[in-house]
C-alpha cells in the first residue's frame, strides 16, 4: 500500500454550486500531508466525504488501500479524526467524555485515556467540565479523542485552531513524533502557511473546490529561489550592464527604480561595483528568499489566504 488515502474525481455539488470539484488526492503512507487553502476552498467538505459524513456526488475514495463504501467497519476503526469543532457533553469532564467515547467504540482502556490526556496537556484539568474549557482546551480534547485508540491514519481539520503559541508548538511536536516514530500517516488541513511549512512533507493546494497542485515540500523548497533587489538611479543602464557584462537575463524591472535579479546572486558584489563605476547610483541592495506565501499567492492569483 503506497497511498493511505486516494481520491479519484471526488466531487460534491450543492445545487448549482460545486463544493469540491473533481478532486484527486494522493496521500502516501507514513507522511504528513497538508491540505492548504483559503477558508471555503473545500478542504473540510473533502475530509467529510473521506470520513463518510457526507456522500459525494461522484468519484471514489480509497482509505488504507480499500474502498470505504465496501468495508467501512474494518477501515474506520484504524482512523482517527477531528473535523471542525469537537462535540462533547458539556456537563462532563474531558476524562468522562473520553471514557464514554471509548466504551462506544468498544475500546475502553483507562490507562490509554490517562496517557492520552497527558499527551495533549489536559491531565491537570481532570475536574473541569467541558463547558468551562477554553477553545484551545476543546481542540486538545478533540485531538485526544482522535488518537486514543492508536490509529494508523489521522485526518485532522485545522488541528491548531484556537491554540496559543505554546499549544501549537506542543501539538506540532506531538504530530511529528507520531508520524516519524510510530509511522502514523496524517492528513491535516490548514490555512496557516507557517504551520504547513514547518510540519508537512507534502502539500496539496485547494482553491474554489479544485486541487491546484500537489508538491513535495523538499521540491518546493528547491523551487523557492533567492533574489536580490537593486535600487538604482538608472534602470535602463543597469539592465544593459547586467546583460552585456554578466550575461544575466533573469531579471525584472519596475518604474520605481527597482531591478530584481533572480540569477548571478553570487556576483552581487561585482555587479554593484560595475554599477558604481559606470556612474549608476545604488541606493539599496537587499537579498530575499521566496517563501511558501509567495508560492501560494502566485498559484491562486494573489490575495493570500484568510
Amino acid at each position: 500500500m503506497e497511498n493511505v488515502i486516494e481520491t479519484i474525481g471526488l466531487t460534491k455539488q450543492y445545487g448549482t454550486q460545486l463544493g469540491v470539484d473533481n478532486l484527486s488526492l494522493h496521500i502516501p503512507q507514513g507522511k504528513i500531508y497538508g491540505l492548504l487553502g483559503r477558508n471555503g476552498a473545500g478542504k473540510t467538505t473533502a475530509m467529510r466525504m473521506m470520513l463518510n459524513l457526507i456522500r459525494p456526488t461522484s468519484g471514489r475514495v480509497l482509505l488504507l488501500g480499500k474502498d470505504y463504501i465496501k468495508q467501512p467497519d474494518s477501515i474506520y476503526r484504524k482512523i482517527g479524526s477531528l473535523i471542525e469543532a469537537p462535540g462533547f457533553y458539556e456537563n462532563l469532564t474531558g476524562q468522562e467524555n473520553l471514557q464514554i467515547l471509548a466504551r462506544l467504540r468498544g475500546q475502553y482502556d483507562k490507562n490509554s485515556i490517562t496517557h492520552t490526556l497527558e499527551v495533549v496537556g489536559l491531565d491537570k484539568e481532570t475536574n473541569k467540565i467541558f463547558s468551562n474549557y477554553s477553545m484551545g482546551m476543546k481542540q486538545r480534547l478533540g485531538i485526544a479523542a482522535a488518537i486514543m485508540h492508536d490509529p494508523e491514519l489521522l485526518i485532522l481539520d485545522e488541528p491548531i485552531n484556537g491554540l496559543d503559541p505554546i499549544g501549537i508548538h506542543e501539538i506540532r511536536k506531538f504530530l511529528l513524533t507520531l508520524c516519524r516514530e510510530k509511522g502514523v500517516s496524517i492528513l491535516l488541513s490548514s490555512h496557516v502557511l507557517d504551520e504547513i511549512e514547518q510540519l508537512c512533507d507534502i502539500i496539496g493546494v485547494m482553491h474554489e473546490g479544485r486541487l491546484i497542485e500537489e508538491v513535495d515540500m523538499m521540491e518546493l523548497r528547491g523551487r523557492n529561489r533567492q533574489y536580490i533587489d537593486f535600487f538604482v538611479s538608472d534602470i535602463n543602464a543597469a539592465a544593459l550592464l547586467l546583460e552585456q557584462q554578466f550575461n544575466c537575463m533573469d531579471y525584472t524591472v519596475s518604474a520605481d527604480k527597482l531591478i530584481r535579479l533572480h540569477s548571478c546572486i553570487d556576483k552581487r558584489g561585482e555587479i554593484n561595483r560595475c554599477f558604481v563605476e559606470s556612474g549608476i547610483l545604488v541606493t539599496q541592495i537587499s537579498i530575499y528568499t521566496e517563501k511558501l506565501e509567495d508560492y501560494f499567492s502566485d498559484l491562486i492569483g494573489g490575495g493570500g489566504i484568510g
